[in-house]
């Protein structure tokens, strides 16, 4: 088995068909993805700067092509190779072993599909953080969107506006941007405008000298100076008062700032990611927000999914939150009974997965036995938390038109062909449930 190569690829060529599951993992993991699909028979052309691997899809039939498979793996010799291999009929098991062994040195291992992913981390040896690492924790359609447009994100020194519900994890997925980034050894400093006392918003984020105002016993370096080199987080941007927005807009437009009191200009290089739970467009229009401001953090969005559209995500995050809390306290709860399961899918979390994670807490204290009910949780019947029919069926109702949006790259006329109903329909139940098109575009 040859050694895994000593470079750092960012490009799998598929010698096969993905499904889309895998599509979205690969790109979730930061990979481009080429697909060579044996029906078509025609060569992957390749740039000069990629750095590629293949991966060779052996979980096809004869009849489905093993035979072309094998001549494009072999118009491609001069690529490491990864295999996915499957149980088959002893026909093809015989086409298989003939491939794998044309593959020769080339072939780092056979593997089956749940062992895919730790075989292309092998191959990334950037140094950087995954994005899980940071806590951005998720394997929903709409999380791993989320990963992939981190990891593409990341690639570039640009502002991004990260949106969503309260409580959906904007703070961490700055973060995950920020360990990415070519910018990862140097600081992330977070900062929620929201909870700045207005006095004092200037001399908190732009520093100040001793002496500039009653109190100022001291030089201050302020919170954009002290991230130079690194990433600062304005959460919670719409908050801002105007006077700091313009000097906000100086520092994006010509990466300089002036502490209060000083006229000499500082020159600091940083990225500035914010966040928002509100719509600042229409904060612009009231005439709240500075509509060049708007323009220059706007660059690069990345929009939130609140937890109810997250499916299975709700018990995989649920889980990880109690594992975590019972590593720092000794609580009897060790997991969730079927009727807990049920009722936390149930729930539409209106407060996201900071709900979630105080929810489990508590669970984990007040519960009696070792598996966490419905009632330790305050959700199910006899609880304000609990949802009823007509809720259940609003969020089912959510969920199918979301996901019909998603498998039509959010066509709406092909998503109302799809639901048999009009385009108008569809941009109803889209208003009904605050489903933005131009933010999941």
């Amino acid at each position: 088995m040859a050694a895994v190569p000593n470079f750092n690829p960012h490009c799998v060529i598929w010698f096969g068909r993905p499904s889309r599951r895998e599509q979205d993992l690969l790109s979730a993991a930061g990979w481009r993805l080429r697909i060579a699909d044996p029906a078509r028979d025609v060569r992957v052309g390749m740039r000069g700067e990629d750095q590629v691997i293949g991966l060779v899809d052996l979980r096809c039939g004869v009849a489905e092509g093993l035979e072309a498979l094998e001549r494009q793996v072999n118009d491609h010799a001069d690529l490491p190779l990864l295999a996915l291999t499957s149980e088959r009929t002893p026909d093809e098991a015989a086409a298989v072993r003939r491939i794998l062994s044309a593959c020769g040195e080339r072939l780092v291992a056979p593997l089956n599909t749940h062992q895919l992913g730790q075989a292309l981390a092998a191959f990334d040896q950037t140094g950087l953080a995954p994005v899980e690492a940071t806590g951005l924790v998720g394997q929903s359609p709409p999380m791993l969107e989320v990963h992939a447009i981190v990891h593409r994100y990341s690639r570039v020194d640009l502002p991004v506006l990260i949106t969503g519900e309260t409580g959906t994890g904007k703070e961490l997925a700055a973060r995950a941007l920020h360990e990415r980034s070519s910018r990862h050894r140097g600081p992330f400093v977070a900062v929620n405008c929201g909870a700045l006392p207005p006095s004092l918003v200037q001399a908190e984020l732009f520093g100040h000298e001793r002496g500039a105002f009653t109190g100022a016993s001291a030089r201050r370096i302020g919170l954009f100076e002290s991230a130079d080199n690194g990433t600062v987080f304005l959460d919670e941007i719409g908050d801002l008062p105007m006077d700091a927005q313009t000097n906000l807009l100086r520092v994006l437009q010509e990466g300089t700032l002036e502490r209060i009191g000083n006229s000499h200009s500082l020159r600091i290089d940083v990225r500035v990611l914010a966040a928002t739970h509100v719509d600042l467009e229409k904060a612009v229009a009231e005439g709240r927000f500075r509509e060049d401001l708007y323009y220059r953090l706007d660059v690069l969005r990345l929009a939130m999914p609140p937890l109810r559209d997250r499916g299975e995500d709700v018990e995989l995050l649920a889980r990880r939150f109690l594992e975590e809390f019972r590593e720092q306290h000794a609580v009897t709860a060790r997991g969730f009974s079927a009727a807990a399961r049920q009722a936390l899918r149930a729930h539409r979390w209106p407060g996201n997965v900071r709900e979630l994670l105080n929810r489990v807490r508590r669970a984990a204290v007040i519960a009696e036995q070792a598996l966490i009910g419905p009632a330790d949780l305050h959700l199910g019947d006899g609880h304000a938390g609990g949802p009823g029919l007509d809720q259940r069926r609003e969020q089912a109702e959510r969920e199918a038109v979301l996901s019909v949006l998603r498998e039509t790259g959010y066509n709406v006329s092909a998503s109302a062909r799809r639901l048999r109903v009009s385009r108008v329909t569809v941009y109803r139940l889209c208003r009904k449930h605050s489903l933005t098109l131009s933010e999941l575009r």
